[in-house]
């Protein structure tokens, strides 16, 4: 409760806690035993950001740069960064969790300017900096996004004009690497233009970024109207907008798309932010939103067609979100490959049609719809948790290529080029 009104007033006490604690803030560099959480609270130096704390008996109370945050003790042990508890050389934890005591509390506590001082009581002493707290608390956490984003409809996108990335600047500088996947990390899709129109050619795109993720359909597929699978995508029929393999346990993260050839008409590739069309669900119609991030549902792939044999399912909600900040991070959507819904009570069925009917009715207003006609040496890379994609009917002869891609690798590449992934 201090914690949250200090919080709250912080811009007025920060000034008033500096002052009124002056005596308090002078013994600030001696060490403090533990005691019974009390209502008193002790602060640093008067700087712009200033630290005030509270000890409570099993957890850490700080207030520091306007961010109030709450460490239990034990946390406060096992995230010790000390050469016998953390290996900075491999980045790993040295320490035996399982070997602290659960009601552990520190034997003294001392705060500077910019460091957290904890004594144990074996003498062992752990420091933290406070700037790393700050990053590293649930609090924090909570006000941050894992990945930042650029939500999208079809005008907005249109009006970025987002540009491709060459096949030559792709391939041979990190320049053009990172500024693709920045691109792909805002917006979910990216272009890599001028690139041979070759299977070959398209696999040496793909391995740019990732490893490509073998499924059932092998490495690199190629995509034809002979239905040679027992998938609607290998015939000519229109394709509503959809995301890939919600039939498997953890869908695949990022596809690409080449149309080697095309003697026809139609086919154009449609692409919808569901991000975008989840936001605007979660603002308008709140309980629909909680209702499809919380129903667990199966996704089913059944095929039997010449030496393909599968049966493929996935398990989860159309829309996946963090606990701690409810940020969306994945977006299971496919009417196609959505199995016999029996995971969910029959007083909940009709609330969760209504809700997945607000969801649809969002994927498929014509502003959210970016349609783009896929030609030779155009590559198209889809953020497969992320976007939907879909195509018009076709005539003719129609041949893409493609690959999945291990959304782990893609995002390993990102932050080694830099950028928050």
């Amino acid at each position: 409760m201090w914690c949250r009104r200090l919080a709250r007033l912080y811009p007025v006490t920060r000034g008033f806690l500096t002052k009124a604690v002056t005596s308090q803030a002078r013994l600030s560099s001696r060490p403090h035993n533990t005691a019974p959480s009390v209502n008193r609270w002790l602060s640093t130096a008067p700087e712009i950001h200033a630290c005030s704390w509270n000890l409570h008996n099993d957890h850490l109370e700080l207030l520091y740069s306007g961010s109030c945050m709450r460490f239990d003790y034990i946390w406060l042990r096992d995230h010790c960064r000390s050469a016998s508890c953390y290996n900075s050389k491999t980045n790993q934890r040295s320490l035996d969790t399982a070997s602290v005591e659960l009601d552990i509390k520190p034997k003294q506590v001392r705060v500077d300017e910019t460091t957290l001082y904890l004594t144990w009581p074996d003498g062992h002493m752990t420091r933290y900096g406070l700037e790393w707290l700050m990053e590293n608390s649930y609090e924090g956490q909570k006000q941050q996004l894992v990945q930042p984003r650029i939500l999208w409809n079809s005008i907005i996108y249109k009006e970025a004009d987002v540009p491709s990335v060459s096949f030559l600047d792709f391939l041979e500088t990190n320049e053009g690497l990172r500024h693709f996947l920045q691109n792909f990390l805002l917006y979910g899709i990216a272009f890599v233009d001028d690139v041979p129109p070759t299977r070959e050619d398209t696999e040496r795109v793909a391995m740019r970024i990732s490893h490509i993720r073998e499924t059932i359909y092998g490495k690199m597929w190629d995509l034809t109207s002979d239905f040679s699978r027992g998938d609607t995508a290998y015939t000519k029929l229109a394709l509503d907008r959809h995301t890939d393999t919600t039939y498997f346990q953890e869908p695949c993260g990022m596809q690409l798309f080449h149309c080697l050839r095309h003697e026809g008409t139609g086919g154009r590739t449609l692409l919808v932010d569901g991000f975008y069309a989840a936001d605007q669900v979660r603002q308008r119609h709140g309980d629909d939103f909680k209702l499809l991030s919380n129903v667990p549902l199966k996704h089913e792939y059944i095929e039997s067609v010449g030496g393909s044999q599968n049966h493929m399912v996935g398990i989860g909600p159309v829309l996946n979100v963090y606990p701690w900040n409810k940020e969306l991070y994945m977006i299971r959507y496919n009417n196609y490959d959505r199995a016999v819904i029996n995971t969910v009570p029959h007083d909940v069925v009709r609330r969760w049609y209504a809700a997945h009917r607000t969801l649809t009715n969002e994927l498929r207003r014509p502003e959210n719809e970016l349609w783009v006609k896929l030609k030779p040496g155009k590559v198209l890379f889809v953020d497969n948790w992320r976007v939907l994609h879909g195509r018009e009917s076709f005539t003719g002869y129609r041949q893409l290529c493609g690959c999945y891609l291990t959304r782990d690798d893609v995002l390993n590449v990102a932050r080694l080029l830099g950028l928050k992934a």
